[in-house]
């Protein structure tokens, strides 16, 4: 968020976000360049073709996760209002010359500060549900991650819950959260016949972050438990979404700083067992899966996202060398010499159904009330 960096580095960003679009696969029909003016149209108050039953805000759209889900969501018909926070994202958008003028490409933009409440109410109102998706970086510092980023996360969190609720027109939210919010507990029990479950009832221990210094860890769990607390007893649907760390074509750049510090800590969960990655793809299809699924009262509560578990060395040595960061895998490598079963196993059952079930289910099938551990 407010990331500023080189002309040149926004320009290899801009070219790879545009590859991704038009040769990854990726990218809704009308994603593509305008015959006209190459402006981002903003949308304003007034600008009847900016709201509808469809219409749905994405602050953070042109995050690296967040760019995947208003991918996805065009691919299924919505229209996307971009809540951008600074005019380098505007800038940004301006220079891929894919969306057309009015919002006929299904893209508007606003915007907005996800500190500030009123801004966020402005950009919110007309839509019918929310994606926050938005999130703090700061490149200096070694795990890419602040302590002061944590509180400035969860403050943020609360706020876009508040707005959520204030604008009338909204009645959902998709949070993007993480899987570190649910994996760094202590006090674990050790003796037992098998692994310990890790699934969405988990909670990291912020306690147990803030001690180990986690802070990644530490603002999302805090973000996350500061969401569900705005929107208790309110009249907004709130679902989470915890990814574990996110990959994909072009992460590397696009989403480095967050998965440095996603990393910290990768030797305990690679010894673990809940060192795991998700695909761009798969994360931005599970929001607007449970999006729609809120629709009818068959998904609520929070649902993890992961791909693959990463259970040996070598793994997590490839996963480096794609990061770019100096390898660790020495000091990981006993895990794979001393051949003992991981202590926990995760577990995306709830999703999984969710994603993969055609039959009409209750809501309770998928709903438990969030409780904090």
């Amino acid at each position: 968020m407010g990331v500023l960096r080189s002309t040149q580095s926004m320009q290899a960003e801009v070219e790879e976000m545009r590859a991704a679009l038009f040769h990854g696969g990726g990218g809704a029909a009308g994603w593509r360049p305008s015959a006209g003016d190459n402006d981002v149209k903003r949308a304003v108050d007034g600008d009847e073709g900016a709201a509808g039953p469809r219409t749905v805000c994405v602050t953070g759209g042109i995050s690296f996760v967040g760019f995947a889900i208003v991918d996805r969501l065009l691919r299924h018909g919505y229209t996307v209002r971009l809540a951008l926070e600074t005019q380098e994202d505007l800038d940004k958008l301006r220079e891929m010359e894919m969306f057309g003028e009015d919002g006929r490409d299904g893209v508007w933009t606003v915007m907005a500060n996800v500190m500030e409440p009123e801004s966020l109410h402005r950009a919110f109102d007309g839509c019918t549900g929310v994606f926050h998706t938005s999130a703090f970086v700061d490149p200096g510092g070694m795990s890419g991650y602040t302590k002061h980023m944590a509180s400035l996360e969860a403050q943020a969190a609360e706020r876009v819950i508040q707005a959520c609720v204030r604008t009338e027109s909204v009645r959902k939210c998709v949070f993007t959260s993480s899987l570190l919010a649910c994996v760094w507990r202590q006090n674990h029990p050790h003796e037992r016949r098998g692994p310990t479950i890790v699934d969405e009832n988990c909670w990291s221990d912020e306690s147990f972050c803030r001690n180990n210094k986690l802070w990644f860890a530490l603002g999302k769990t805090a973000a996350e438990k500061a969401a569900w607390r705005a929107a208790r007893g309110r009249d907004l649907k709130l679902v989470t979404v915890c990814p574990a760390l996110v990959t994909g074509p072009g992460f590397r750049r696009r989403n480095s700083t967050a998965s440095i510090a996603y990393l910290k800590g990768s030797g305990v969960m690679l010894a673990d067992g809940v060192l795991a990655t998700a695909n761009v793809a798969t994360v931005a299809e599970a929001h607007v899966r449970v999006y729609e699924a809120m629709g009818d009262n068959t998904a609520g509560g929070r649902y993890i996202c992961y791909d693959h578990v990463i259970r040996r060395a070598e793994e997590f040595a490839e996963l480096e060398r794609q990061l770019g960061i100096p390898s660790r895998t020495a000091a990981t490598q006993s895990v794979d010499d001393d051949d003992r079963p991981a202590r926990f196993e995760l577990c995306k059952r709830k999703l999984g159904r969710l994603m993969s079930s055609r039959r009409r289910c209750t809501y309770d099938d998928y709903y438990c009330p969030v409780t904090f551990q």
